[in-house]
């Protein structure tokens, strides 16, 4: 059975984070608590970001598994975090969207296509921040399909 990629219980809004790390956890958790991925792949992206950061620029980050990570993805699945005060990412960026991607054989690079392709606009960044409904963003993401 396939699972929805991006349902609304893997989307958090108005989220308060401390630090880069936290981000990461809390993105990886959701992955985890939707049947996604198993715990094992949180380390994983941490293996990542010491590889290189997941800031992509305009207040996004795409936190992720290495390539080693596969094992520990069941279904291809997107967190969303939405952090409006921002969290230090480092290297002085502050981001406040946060996509946690965990992809089953290479759905994922479609779906980083999809994250690149609506977060090049800095409007819809913008909106993302803004969206006070986890609809409103769904909304976004199902213009780009």
């Amino acid at each position: 059975m396939a699972k929805e990629i991006l349902p609304a219980e893997n989307i958090k809004l108005n989220v308060s984070l401390n630090s880069r790390d936290e981000a990461i956890r809390e993105a990886g958790k959701i992955l985890v608590e939707g049947g996604y991925t198993d715990e094992a792949y949180i380390d994983k992206m941490f293996e990542r970001e010491e590889i290189t950061s997941t800031f992509m620029g305009n207040s996004v980050a795409i936190p992720h598994g290495t390539d080693d990570a596969k094992e520990s993805v069941h279904y291809s699945g997107l967190s969303l975090i939405q952090v409006p005060e921002g969290v230090e990412y480092g290297d002085g960026n502050t981001v406040k969207l946060i996509f946690g991607i965990a992809g089953k054989n290479n759905e994922h690079l479609e779906i980083l296509s999809k994250i690149a392709i609506l977060c090049s606009d800095e409007d819809n960044v913008e909106k993302m921040i803004q969206a006070t409904s986890k609809d409103e963003l769904l909304e976004m993401f199902k213009e780009v399909e």
